[in-house]
């Protein structure tokens, strides 16, 4: 009798191991399979929140299935104890597994509020967007310049988000006085910057920065990352350039940053140039002259005047040979890319076409000829 206890005991008990056993396999695959998440969201994790908290808002969302689960699951992997605050962005059919290590590796939020304070050519802005995680693209919410406007109330609602996020965004053929002044109104910054940099040495990119980081730090990494691009792409230039420096190729980039704003005559715009310089042909181009008329402080705002462009300055690339002494702001790396590999062409003049492109000649007598286009056109939208 005592047998047969024993041994119904102990099939008993590989029954229930089997079958714990079979539990803990299903369970696995439940914590590390896709789950029912059907369209992306914007996970926002409350600070001070807990994975309990947090299992009921997800199965609430239709992000799991199983709350206990997910809470086992951050138990068994040790994670529980790392969840972070902030606002994640988790994709359809995301696992729990995938899940908890969203909300626990660390690192800043990846979807949520953004606060991107762009410094452009002729203004800056402020502008507050949101991430729409269905279709991970920002939609802004509100915009205003810093300089000329007082900042909405609800600004101030934004700023005060725990999880908001900071970015500067410099434009390509910002000047770096523009960009020194405009950092002065973002008020999430601190310190100061006590000297000007040196025209050109900025890399126009967006920068992520954290509520109360110095600004003289953010300088010194634009002007890293400047440094970075200008040895890489000097170290493949096209051989036999009349670029003696790489100070020089950025002086020209810069001027064909400010020449064109389409991204594809870049290349044509800097082969005019680097011919003009081969053959001794003054660069007679007006940005250079605004420059030394502004020293980057503000836009001319009115037309270059014909004793202008007499006028002796070290930019006046009417009256100088050659390149003037510095950069005229701040270009990109692709038109840094442009002068180190110009479009093979024998084109020594460009004029305005109409279109926001420009007309490119060869010979005098062609440039003249398209130069009495673009009059053509300046008249007809005169009289328009």
């Amino acid at each position: 009798m005592w047998r047969s206890l024993a041994s119904n005991a102990l099939t008993l008990f590989v029954v229930l191991l089997v079958l714990a056993g079979g539990v803990v396999m299903w369970g696995k695959r439940q914590y590390t399979t896709s789950g029912p998440l059907e369209s992306a969201i914007c996970l926002r994790v409350e600070p001070g929140s807990n994975m309990t908290r947090l299992s009921g808002e997800l199965a609430a969302s239709g992000a799991i299935s199983n709350p206990t689960l997910f809470r086992l699951g951050a138990d068994y992997t040790d994670k529980a104890h790392l969840l972070k605050a902030g606002s994640f962005l988790v994709q359809p059919g995301a696992s729990m597994e995938e899940i908890v290590d969203i909300v626990t590796r660390g690192g800043r939020s990846t979807c949520g509020t953004e606060l991107n304070f762009r410094i452009g050519v002729t203004r800056a802005e402020v502008m507050i967007r949101e991430l729409d995680p269905e279709t991970s693209r920002y939609v802004e919410v509100l915009a205003f310049d810093p300089a000329d406007e007082k900042a909405p109330d609800e600004y101030q609602r934004y700023r005060g988000l725990d999880d908001l996020r900071y970015r500067i965004t410099l434009a390509e053929g910002v000047t770096s006085w523009q960009v020194i002044e405009e950092l002065k109104s973002a008020d999430f910054l601190s310190g100061e910057v006590s000297l000007l940099p040196a025209e050109g040495s900025l890399a126009p990119d967006s920068y992520e920065v954290a509520e109360g980081d110095d600004r003289a730090e953010l300088i010194a990494e634009m002007q890293a990352r400047q440094a970075d691009t200008l040895d890489r792409l000097w170290a493949t230039r096209r051989e036999g350039l009349p670029l003696a420096s790489k100070q020089e190729a950025l002086t020209l980039a810069s001027i064909v940053e400010k020449e064109t704003g389409i991204a594809e005559e870049r290349p044509l715009v800097a082969s005019v140039f680097i011919n003009r310089l081969r053959q001794g042909i003054r660069l007679q181009t007006d940005p250079t002259v605004i420059y030394g008329l502004t020293q980057g402080k503000a836009p001319l705002g009115r037309g270059i005047r014909q004793s202008e462009l007499r006028r002796q300055t070290p930019y006046n690339t009417y009256v100088i040979d050659g390149l003037p002494p510095t950069p005229i702001a701040n270009p990109g790396s692709a038109s840094i890319a442009a002068v180190l590999d110009p479009a093979r062409s024998e084109y020594l003049f460009f004029v305005a076409d109409g279109t926001g492109g420009h007309a490119f000649a060869e010979t005098l007598a062609e440039h003249n000829r398209n130069v009495a286009r673009w009059r053509q056109i300046e008249a007809e939208r005169g009289a328009q």
